[in-house]
């Protein structure tokens, strides 16, 4: 049984200043899907660093909603066409998420990728959602940074001290992905200046557990060449279970050239009864 606390003090001493949010949606279209007739619960995708609600719009947020489901993506603020704000933190993130969230028609599942799957982690801890799905979820620590070092040290390090965040190609998609694809892609992955988020990351602690002991999946790829295979593991005892994981595919799973595989299997556990 998790404990929700009731009163947070920072978030009253120290609220988060407010942003405009961009959210994109997709709806069922056909009668007998969705809220109309099955019952299906919302979804809201959160991208993470450097992507915008745009990537998710490329692919899963069209082709949940033809199977029925209520589906919306945001932009974290500072990304996409949400608007920006100084200082931004990992709190401010998943105060996004919230905010969005309780905006919604029903109770929502939130899906997160990366960054935004932190934010999503730590959102359900204060929103109570009807599940949790983290998609190659960044939840920091020196390994995750090790390994971005490794991969990218010249766009990793100088973030770390102020400068913007830069992914390469070869970290976000698999091979099979065709480079004309992986380029227009890569293109839009914005550079990301948020150096406060940053430290956070490398020093933050565990989200705290769901609010209502909401179900949780980790889903990603041993392949990942940001999020290791071990913290995909690791983020997935947490929640009592094991990552489902797609070989081959790279970082970005819902842009990636098997991108239904992973829509699909994420909707077959969502339509699971129980």
């Amino acid at each position: 049984m998790s404990r929700t606390r009731i009163f947070r003090w920072r978030e009253w001493a120290s609220p988060v200043p407010p942003v405009q949010r961009e959210v994109l949606t997709s709806q069922p279209v056909s009668k007998g899907f969705g809220e109309i007739d099955g019952g299906r619960p919302p979804l809201l995708f959160v991208p993470g660093f450097g992507h915008g609600a745009w990537a998710f719009t490329e692919k899963w947020l069209e082709h949940a909603a033809e199977r029925g489901f209520a589906a919306y993506a945001m932009s974290l603020r500072g990304h996409g066409d949400s608007g920006a704000a100084r200082h931004t933190t990992l709190r401010a993130y998943a105060h996004d998420v919230v905010q969005v969230a309780a905006r919604l028609p029903r109770r929502a599942v939130l899906i997160g990728h990366g960054v935004g799957g932190l934010a999503v982690a730590s959102a359900l801890a204060r929103y109570p959602a009807r599940a949790g799905v983290l998609v190659s979820p960044v939840f920091g620590g020196f390994a995750t940074f090790a390994t971005a070092l490794w991969r990218n040290p010249a766009g990793t390090l100088p973030a770390v001290f102020g400068a913007q965040l830069r992914l390469r190609r070869g970290q976000l998609f698999g091979r099979e992905l065709g480079s004309s694809q992986a380029r227009e892609y890569a293109a839009r992955v914005t550079g990301v200046s948020a150096p406060l988020a940053l430290w956070q990351l490398l020093l933050h602690r565990a989200p705290e557990q769901p609010v209502g002991d909401a179900p949780v999946l980790v889903v990603g790829s041993p392949d990942d060449r940001i999020v290791p295979l071990r913290a995909l593991e690791r983020a997935a005892r947490r929640y009592g279970g094991a990552p489902l994981l797609f070989p081959g595919m790279g970082h970005d799973l819902m842009l990636d050239a098997r991108w239904q595989e992973p829509i699909d299997a994420i909707l077959d556990w969502l339509d699971k009864p129980g």
